[in-house]
Formats: C-alpha cells, structure tokens, sequence
C-alpha cells in the first residue's frame, strides 16, 4: 500500500529558516525574478496540433525542460516494447501515458532516496487523488500565463511521495495541472526539490548563479544536465577536470539521452563521450540559445565502442587544442591508456617513426594508421532515418511543430571526396561525426534556434 502523501503549507519552514517554496525560487531564478522573463515560462506541457507527439514551447526559455521531455517521451514511444509501426500516428490516451512516463523518468533519475516531492497548486489539489479524465492537450491559439509571478507562488503547495509507483499515480491524478497554465514549473520545482536543493548546490560549480537567466530566461547548463542524467553538475565533459588549480565537475556515466553542442564546433566547450553516446540514439542539441532534439531508430550509431573508435577519443582526450595530434611526449601515456605495448624503448622507437622529421607532434592519422589500420569502424548502414524536432512554432516551417524528416549517411573519411556546407545543424552533429550528411525532406534545412 502506498504511503500517505504529506502536505506542507507554503508558510512552512525549512531547516534555514526559508519555506521550501521561496527557497526552490530562489534556486531557480535568483532574487531579481522579473514578470517578462516569468511570462515565458508560465506555459504548461501541450501538444502540437501538426505532430501527436511532438511538444509545443511558446516562447524562448523553458526548452531546457521541455526538450529534455521530448526526448525521453521519444525513447519511450521507439524503444519500448511492444514497439509500435505507426508512431506517428498515436492517440490522446498513449500520448498522456508517454508524458506521465517521461516525468516519471526525470524525476526517479534525480531522486536519490527514493522520496518524492511534487509541486502542486492549492486551490486544485482536491482533486490530486482522484480519478481524472483524458484531458487533451492540443494547442488551441496558445496559453494565457500566469497573471504575476507573486500569485502564481502564493498557490504552491508540496506533497511528499515514497516511492515511484506512488509519485506516478499521482502525476496522473494531478496530469490537467502540468498540461495548464504555469504547469511547466510546476514539474521544473517538482525536479528540483525531490533532487534536493542543497544537492544541487554541491554539484553546481557556482552556487550562486540561478538556473534560469534572469535576463533571457535561458536555462543553465547545470539545469540541462539535471534534466537528462540526474545530476546538476555545470560541464558536460567526461568525469572531472583540474583546470587551473580547480577541480571542474563534469558527466560520470552514460545516459538514456544524448547532448550535443554548437558550442563545442565554436570551441567554447567539450562534450564527452558519455553524453555522445547514449544508450538511445535520442540526442538533445544546443545552440546559442535553444534546444532541439535530433533522433533516429538506427541503433548502431549507439553500438558500444569499437576498438579504432576507442583509440580516437582516446587519442582526441590527450588533443586538447582539438587540431588533430599529440605532442610527441605524450605518445608512451597514449598506448598506455589504449593499454598497448609502452615500454620507454619501443615508445622510442614509434616516436620516430610516427614523426621522421622530428617536429614535436604526432599527427591522428599516422596514429591510427600505424596501431590500428585493420580494425574497421563500427558498421553503418550507408544511409538511414534521421529526424529533427523544434518545439518552437516560429521556427519551423510553415509555423508547424512536427518531426522532419532526413536521410542521412556518415561516409568513412578515407571515401569521402569533401564535406557539403556546413549549416548550424550539420556543424552541431558533425562534433559527433564529423563526416555526417544528411539530405532533408523536401530541401529543409531544420533551425536549432
């Protein structure tokens, strides 16, 4: 039997003197919230009328919820058993069952107790624990947010939950509030407080810093992360990194979801491979200011490592410049980690080999071609399905939220005479494969902004 869910008034107190309410407030949006920022967030989780599985974001801002959702709505709809042929073509009923699944997901990922906290309103929560029809919740001309942010938090109230089945019975009891007004923080604060904000604040690498933009409304990398591997930590490079005399956090175990960047193509970050190889071949892209989510049944693009790709994400950890070889030194600690044959002698030897002329470096292809010129790379078919999502109206075609469609291929580089232009999507994924191709349905060109 499921335990008795706990109310607690908004006035209630937290063990710093602050209500829990105020204080994941704070958390989220610093101590300046402003109403225009507040405004493009108050939408709650709706559905395109043009894609029955697609979400809908009105305004720039909550896609680091919203995208985050979409791709594990996705993983569920495509990977679960039974598998379903037409998925393009599901009902309001299962398009309600994958929403509840995918919150489920998000929440029992960052819950590290296996206790529970939902953000509910007040006035509405009467009916928390009853039955509830199918409400549909197609885009009809938009929402209405929430009047003020001060009204809207003055309604919120906490129920605590001690398992999952609990917590989910309840999301589908509470499923008209979330697909609402404002229904999108109502899950955002529910994420947050079942994680635990003095968690959140240990992985953080600013504590001080809130995870929306107070002036964009943009949401942080920390909160990117939170959303799709449990942990808020502020890197999405592999493990942790000592920069400066700073240990930096960053991503410590694959995940369901990928994350790619533009961002890394510009060079002002490192995805690693944790977060370039999911389990799914579901993968949420970053642009300057938005995210979209890029996704494919084709499962061997997320096949395990084969020994040559091992070699060159081994090989690419010790380039951190990114331009295509290693510092001759660094040779012997490179067949090491590949856990080659690295004695100082034979180390000698390859260095000299690998770099006649003596000028200090040792290039990738000469690498790969000497240690490892018979292993194949991982087998892709030569084209596949691919498709691309934005939950934004205003950038997609026809002002349509849908699934478009490509076909793509990823050329081995030894065949591929040269690169088409690289268009801010093709940049986005070619930090992942950097010969990928991709030809979309009827000429688009998907935006990532």
């Amino acid at each position: 039997m499921a335990s008795t869910s706990r109310n607690e008034e908004q006035g209630s107190s937290s063990s710093a003197g602050t209500s829990p309410i105020e204080a994941v407030k704070t958390v989220t949006w610093g101590t300046n919230l402003k109403e225009d920022v507040f405004a493009r967030w108050g939408q709650g989780f709706i559905f395109s009328e043009d894609e029955p599985a697609a979400l809908l974001q009105n305004e720039g801002g909550p896609c680091a919820i919203i995208a985050p959702l979409q791709g594990y709505i996705l993983k569920n709809l495509l990977f679960q058993e039974p598998q379903v042929e037409h998925w393009q073509q599901i009902d309001a009923e299962r398009r309600r069952e994958l929403l509840l699944e995918a919150m489920t997901e998000v929440l029992s990922n960052v819950s590290t107790s296996n206790e529970f906290t939902l953000i509910l309103q007040a006035d509405k929560q009467q009916s928390v624990m009853t039955e509830n029809p199918v409400i549909e919740n197609i885009a009809q001309g938009g929402q209405e947010p929430p009047t003020d942010h001060n009204t809207f938090h003055s309604s919120l109230r906490l129920q605590s939950y001690n398992s999952v089945e609990e917590v989910h019975s309840a999301l589908q009891a509470s499923y008209h509030m979330f697909t609402n007004d404002g229904g999108v923080l109502l899950f955002l604060y529910s994420v947050l407080l079942t994680k635990g904000l003095d968690s959140i604040k240990v992985e953080v690498e600013d504590s001080s810093e809130p995870l929306i933009d107070g002036i964009y409304g943009h949401g942080s990398q920390s909160l990117i992360n939170l959303m799709l591997t449990g942990r808020a930590v502020s890197h999405v490079f592999d493990d942790e990194k000592e920069v400066a005399g700073l240990r930096m956090k960053g991503v410590t175990e694959q995940g369901n979801i990928g994350f790619l960047t533009l961002l890394e193509n510009l060079r002002y970050c490192e995805v690693g491979s944790y977060m370039k190889n999911p389990r799914c071949p579901i993968w949420v892209l970053g642009s300057e200011t938005h995210l979209t989510v890029f996704f494919t049944q084709e499962l061997s693009l997320v096949a395990p490592e084969s020994k040559w790709e091992t070699a060159r994400r081994i090989f690419s950890s010790y380039d951190t410049e990114g331009s295509g070889f290693i510092q001759a030194v660094l040779l012997g600690d490179v067949l090491a980690t590949l856990e080659l044959f690295s004695l100082p002698e034979y180390v000698d030897i390859m260095r000299k080999k690998l770099d006649p002329d003596e000028f200090g470096i040792i290039l990738l292809n000469a690498f790969m071609a000497e240690f490892f010129a018979d292993e194949p790379d991982r087998l892709i078919p030569e084209h596949f399905t691919v498709y691309h999502y934005n939950g934004l109206k205003r950038s997609c075609p026809q002002n349509k939220v849908s699934f478009i469609t490509g076909r793509a291929s990823v050329p081995n580089p030894g065949e591929l005479e040269c690169l088409s232009e690289a268009t801010p999507l093709k940049s986005c994924l070619r930090t992942k494969w950097p010969t990928f191709e991709v030809e979309w349905t009827n000429s688009v060109n998907p935006s990532i902004i």
